[in-house]
C-alpha cells in the first residue's frame, strides 16, 4: 500500500494543488492530511472545501483528514476560519462558517496504518506502548518543541506542526525531516517555502519517500544530508 501524507496547508491553495498533482490515489493508496489546513494564506476556507470534495469523491478511509492546533482554536472560538488574509469569504452565507466547523468537530486527532502513527504534532513519548490512553488532546495537536530520538513504543511518528527549519535549526531548510530514528516531520513552512512536502510510505517494504516534481526519493536521516 501506498500512503501519502502532507501537512500544515496554511490557507494556500495553489501549493496545495500543486502537492496533490504529486498524488496517486489509484489502487489502494491513501492521502492523509494532518491538519493546520487554516490561517496564513489567502485561501484557508477554500482549502477545507477542497479536502470535504477530496473526501466526498473518495471516501474517509481513503482521503483522512486530521485536526491541527490551528481548526482546534477555530473550534473553541480563540481564533475564527478567516484570517486576515482571507477575510470576508463568509460574508455572502454565515452558514458555510458553521459547515466548515461542523467538519472540524468530527476530524480525528491521530491515525494509525500499520507501524506509523499520523498526527499533528506529537504523541507522549514517555506512555511508551500505552501512548493512545497516555497522550491528552493537547499533546496531539500542540506538542512543542518537536520530539526526536527513538520512541520506546516501537513505532515510526509522521507528523507536522513545527517547521522542519527548526527541527534542522537550518533556516534554508524545508524538506522533510528524519531524525534517523522514530520521527518525519513534514512541515514544510509553506509561508515561507511556498511548498508543502509529499510524503509517501510503501507499507510493503517499510521505505519512506518525498514525492517531488523532479521525482521520488528516498528520506535519508538529515544529518546524513551533509
Amino acid at each position: 500500500m501506498r500512503i501519502y501524507a502532507m501537512s500544515d496547508i496554511h490557507g494556500w491553495m495553489d501549493a496545495f494543488e500543486d502537492a496533490l498533482a504529486l498524488v496517486d490515489l489509484s489502487g489502494d493508496a491513501k492521502l492523509i492530511l494532518l491538519g493546520d489546513y487554516i490561517h496564513g494564506g489567502p485561501d484557508g476556507p477554500a482549502v477545507l472545501d477542497r479536502i470535504m470534495g477530496l473526501q466526498a469523491e473518495y471516501g474517509t478511509d481513503k482521503v483522512v483528514a486530521l485536526l491541527g492546533n490551528h481548526e482546534d482554536m477555530a473550534l473553541s472560538g480563540r481564533w475564527p476560519i478567516e484570517g486576515d488574509a482571507d477575510a470576508g469569504f463568509y460574508d455572502e452565507d454565515e452558514t458555510e462558517e458553521d459547515r466548515h466547523l461542523a467538519w472540524m468537530e468530527g476530524l480525528p486527532r491521530y491515525h494509525v496504518e500499520g507501524n506509523i502513527i499520523f498526527v499533528h504534532a506529537g504523541i507522549d513519548e514517555e506512555a511508551g506502548d500505552l501512548w493512545e490512553w497516555g497522550t491528552d488532546d493537547y499533546t496531539y495537536t500542540e506538542k512543542y518543541p518537536a520530539e526526536i530520538g527513538r520512541f520506546s513504543g516501537g513505532m515510526t511518528i509522521v507528523a507536522g506542526h513545527v517547521g522542519t527549519s527548526v527541527v534542522a535549526d537550518d533556516p534554508s531548510f524545508h524538506g522533510i525531516y528524519h531524525d534517523g530514528e522514530s520521527h518525519y516531520y513534514i512541515d514544510g513552512t509553506v509561508c515561507e517555502s511556498g511548498r508543502i512536502p509529499v510524503f509517501e510510505a510503501d507499507t510493503k517494504t517499510g521505505r519512506f519517500y518525498e514525492v517531488s516534481e523532479s521525482g521520488t526519493w528516498p528520506i535519508v536521516p538529515y544529518d546524513d544530508q551533509w
